[in-house]
């Protein structure tokens, strides 16, 4: 399970605070957080707790079991509240699959659910995709699925609408990408805790883990750094230059979101792009694979076939599944010998066809081809995954064991 631990409170009063929590409130109340001392402390000044203490971890009240390995699915809010989600439920009951990851905090920086309390200060950014999460926390524990909350991060339009001043701007104005997505700054604390409490509500809500997607700057952001406005925060005066500097944001998000969450005894995961793993450093994105492996319990890389271009002297890598796949594990599990604890192998495969390939560069993606990246992993001693379809739309009748 990696690195799952109790938290260690400091004080009678954090331990008050704590022992209301766990008995006083439901699984599913935003009125529960950490007080705001703890949110306002400098990542720079990591806490020091006393060695005499009491241990104490936050209790969802709900009864979750690490599966033997998990194989996991993502799924939206559109479909955890609708009737998609009992098509993957009943998916779960019928095949090898035992996880969802399930949007809470989605790519547009919207909630999936509302909060109970009407005034959290997420309610205007709150949806109604998942009308009752208890609801569905209790068909999840029922049924035996393992609950993993993704939370988008520094992509999120609406918070940079909401707070230009956390965005990047050019002109004055929010900078979006060319798919009109605008991101928030990895460079400020503000914006750190702003995510790390959303997920501290998820842990709440009953997720066994938390997963971060999008803990990146902008793709190609090393071209136009300099065309933008952005603050650096408490990085104005750090060793380095702003390409290390962006690296170094990345990462203390990663290790300062690990170290928040711990009383909730919740795994922490990460998204990243493949293609870090084959080099030192993205600096242009901040992403530093092995970095960022030193600070959570699961990495899952997105080394989907269609996403490569002639890596690893394959050309039209999406026609050879299996061969990307085996390449690619290879060079992560090289990575990944280096730590002295490294976190738990999951990666993402790919179960959509990329027709935006071109006719010649693309096939049709079904039973053949997810199994082909399946038995890659196994073949390389990687026993975990969880497949990407943006619509949720599972192939079926794929054999998750290849028994």
């Amino acid at each position: 399970m990696g690195k799952r631990s109790s938290f260690y409170l400091a004080s009678g009063i954090a331990l008050a605070l704590s022992l209301s929590m766990v008995t006083e409130v439901g699984a599913n109340n935003d009125e529960r957080t950490i007080s705001e001392h703890e949110k306002k402390q400098s990542v720079l000044e990591p806490r020091k707790w006393p060695d005499r203490v009491e241990r104490l971890t936050f209790d969802s009240g709900y009864d979750f079991e690490y599966p033997d390995a998990v194989r996991g699915v993502y799924v939206t809010g559109h479909s955890a509240g609708g009737a998609r989600f009992d098509t993957l439920v009943d998916m779960m009951d019928e095949t090898a699959l035992n996880s969802m990851v399930i949007d809470i905090k989605d790519d547009y920086g919207n909630l999936t659910y509302r909060p109970e309390n009407e005034n959290s200060p997420y309610m205007d950014i709150s949806t109604e995709y998942i009308k009752d999460p208890s609801e569905m926390m209790e068909t999840l524990e029922e049924h035996e699925i393992y609950p993993i909350a993704r939370v988008v991060v520094f992509k999120d339009s609406v918070l940079a609408e909401k707070r230009p001043d956390w965005s990047f701007l050019q002109n004055g104005e929010v900078w979006k990408n060319g798919r009109g997505e605008a991101f928030v700054n990895p460079f400020l604390k503000e914006v750190w805790d702003y995510n790390v409490d959303i997920a501290r509500k998820a842990a709440e809500m009953g997720f066994q883990e938390i997963q971060f997607d999008y803990v990146r700057f902008p793709e190609g952001f090393e071209t136009r750094d300099e065309d933008l406005d952005y603050e650096v925060g408490n990085y104005k005066d750090s060793a380095g230059d702003n390409i290390q500097q962006r690296v170094d944001s990345v990462t203390d998000f990663v290790e300062y979101a690990y170290d928040e969450l711990q009383m909730y005894d919740v795994d922490v995961s990460v998204d990243i792009f493949g293609y870090t793993a084959t080099l030192p450093e993205a600096p242009g994105i901040g992403q530093n694979f092995t970095r960022i492996s030193e600070h959570v319990d699961v990495i899952s890389s997105m080394p989907y076939p269609s996403h490569w271009t002639s890596y690893f002297g394959i050309d039209k890598p999406d026609l050879y599944p299996y061969e990307i796949m085996d390449e690619y594990l290879k060079v992560e599990g090289e990575k990944l010998s280096e730590l002295d604890a490294p976190p738990v192998s999951r990666p993402w495969l790919q179960d959509f066809t990329a027709s935006y390939l071109g006719p010649g560069n693309y096939q049709t993606y079904g039973v053949d081809e997810v199994e082909a990246q399946i038995q890659a992993l196994y073949d390389n001693g990687v026993d975990e995954f969880l497949l990407w379809n943006a619509g949720n739309s599972y192939t079926e009748g794929v054999d998750y064991l290849l028994e």
